[in-house]
């Protein structure tokens, strides 16, 4: 009774995770510029693998490889944006400009008042 309960949960689990992860592939695809890419792939990307870590977790009924599973969501939900944020601000100092689109430049005025001091 309860392995069924856990199964259905699991799919489901399985299931919203490739959805999400569907979402970060076409994200990358469509967006315009490094930065809005990076930040649908690292976003959903990290939400549906780590629901796809959760699923395996209900699914495999035991103890070490669902903390294995909860260590590894634990691990990309850490990681992922500390590696977006490094890998943007990285191009953007390259001189790797956003789309014409983007309103604002945070970046760039607090680049200017470091540079004037």
């Amino acid at each position: 009774m309860i392995g069924d309960i856990a199964l259905c949960l699991g799919g489901g689990l399985l299931i919203l995770g490739a959805i999400f992860t569907l979402l970060a592939a076409i994200g990358v695809v469509r967006l315009p510029d490094l930065y809005t890419r990076m930040h649908a792939a690292s976003k959903a990307g990290a939400v549906g693998g780590g629901l796809i870590l959760l699923a395996v977790a209900m699914v495999s009924m035991d103890a070490a490889v669902a903390l294995r599973a909860i260590i590894g969501v634990i691990f990309v939900l850490l990681t992922t944006p500390v590696s977006a944020h490094l890998l943007a601000r990285a191009s953007y100092i390259a001189g790797y400009h956003a789309h014409e689109s983007t309103l604002r430049d945070d970046l760039k005025t607090r680049l200017e008042q470091n540079s004037g001091a």
